[in-house]
């Protein structure tokens, strides 16, 4: 993944990097509340040697007490050291319980020993340091004091331990540290908010944008249509409302698809998608508008014998249509009605027949696709989706052009690379990919939408809605 993936990732999921966030400071804020608060104290003790005049005898005693000062930080949480100070301060706690509270630490190259304390009540804390302190002399000068025999002098032991620093009761409690907590949530927060997202980028197998398509195929896109939440209730946007940002998407696509396949004589187009709800019918309706709008005869057929929806969309009567051409009951002129006052024609599915797969097959469809083509600038033909039946492939291949629907955020990638599979195994050629219901805003905003639509359009680009059913076509 390059940079700007990892930026459009943060841009995404901002919500849920600050809930995670958000979430982790206040768990760091509860433990921190509930925990008991700790103090510290801390004894220093002073190790030195006895004896020794010379410079050499000086520096093998310095070098002793490094060495020495090491052991006895060991010796610390022994219980040759700790019963006395429990039996001193009438502890309740068992040697092995005081030993975990205790701390010995050497700094380097030092003669110090640092004897440190953590307990509830600071007071205690450093009772039990200077206790400790204190045991740990007497326990040294102890085991240090060479024996004697009987009648000899007694011994003075080569080391001694001074109590150099007494512990005093501290004032602020050593944990918990709430700012640091808080800082480290915030940290660890911030890091499962961003793994989370990548990671659910990286499993993410539907297409929301060209970059996703760009890993599937390299077949170009011809235009993106962005989404209308009102879809449902006005399919026909370039009609109802032409000012409109999925207007504009339509007009763009237009002339773009005025540009492509420029070698092909004929210029039909079969508008299919992978799977169902992906727009495709609405995009073949207000992409043949579009298209009429801009002066081209053009003849939009439902080729969906199985679920049409064109004359729903354009608001005709489609009890007659493909079907009733194709076996003979009707002919074109009869079928075809004109819509709107540009040059629109539409061509109803008809009854939906038992056999779509053969009828769209078909030698008599395939001369009715190239008399269309004699007839008409433009053909248009909304055909069913392509992995759930093989309609589509069968008739893209007579076509001779296929137009593959991409429905953001519901298409995945494995569908978009069935759908393509399926147009290759019959040797149909693909003209372009259209991706729809694009957001508007967002990091996964389609390129169009950054250029406006402050254009205003005359009156005349609107179709009038009273002459749909005024004419009938005159061949």
């Amino acid at each position: 993944m390059e940079l700007r993936d990892y930026i459009r990732i943060l841009q995404k999921s901002w919500v849920l990097i600050v809930l995670m966030t958000l979430a982790a400071v206040g768990v760091a804020s509860v433990v921190s509340i509930v925990q008991t608060p700790k103090y510290s104290a801390t004894a220093k003790v002073f190790v030195s040697t006895q004896g020794g005049g010379t410079t050499s005898e000086l520096q093998q005693g310095a070098s002793f007490t490094v060495q020495r000062v090491k052991t006895y930080s060991d010796l610390v949480n022994t219980p040759i050291v700790l019963k006395s100070v429990v039996a001193e301060l009438n502890l309740s706690l068992p040697v092995d319980e005081l030993s975990k509270q205790i701390t010995a630490s050497a700094p380097l190259d030092t003669s110090l020993l640092d004897i440190t304390v953590t307990d509830d009540d600071p007071q205690l804390a450093a009772d039990i340091a200077n206790a400790v302190s204190q045991s740990l002399t007497d326990v040294v000068a102890t085991i240090e004091t060479p024996e004697t025999t009987a009648g000899e002098p007694e011994a003075a032991s080569p080391v001694k331990l001074t109590v150099a620093q007494q512990a005093m009761a501290p004032d602020a409690p050593v944990s918990p540290r709430v700012a640091l907590n808080i800082a480290l949530g915030a940290l660890v927060g911030l890091a499962l908010g961003v793994g989370i997202a990548v990671l659910r980028e990286t499993l993410e197998t539907r297409i929301r944008n060209e970059r996703d398509v760009e890993q599937v195929t390299d077949i170009p896109i011809l235009g993106g249509i962005v989404f209308d939440p009102k879809a449902q209730e006005r399919p026909l946007i370039v009609h109802v409302d032409p000012r409109s940002p999925r207007a504009e998407s339509f007009r763009t696509l237009r002339t773009n698809l005025q540009y492509l396949d420029v070698g092909r004589v004929d210029r039909s187009f079969v508008i299919t998608s992978s799977i169902e709800s992906e727009g495709k019918s609405t995009t073949g309706a207000n992409l043949a508008i579009a298209l009429a709008d801009a002066g081209s005869r053009v003849l939009l057929i439902d080729a969906d014998l199985r679920r049409p929806k064109v004359a729903d969309y354009m608001g005709l009567e489609g009890a007659a249509g493909l079907t009733d051409v194709l076996i003979g009951r009707a002919e074109p002129e009869d079928v075809i009605q004109p819509w709107g006052r540009s040059k629109l024609f539409v061509l109803p599915a008809g009854h939906i027949p038992p056999n779509p797969s053969e009828l769209l097959g078909s030698a008599r469809m395939s001369h009715f696709i190239a008399e269309f083509n004699r007839d008409f600038d433009v053909v248009i033909y909304d055909a069913p989706p392509l992995l759930p039946v093989t309609d589509g492939a069968i008739l893209a291949k007579n076509v001779g052009g296929a137009i593959i629907v991409i429905a953001a955020g519901r298409t995945h990638k494995s569908q978009l690379k069935g759908a393509i599979s399926a147009l290759d195994n019959v040797g149909a050629p693909i003209s372009g990919l259209v991706l729809t219901m694009l957001p508007t805003k967002g990091p996964d905003a389609y390129g169009y939408s950054r250029y406006g639509y402050g254009y205003v359009y005359g009156e005349d680009a609107v179709p009038d809605a009273i002459a749909m059913r005024s004419e009938r076509i005159r061949k």
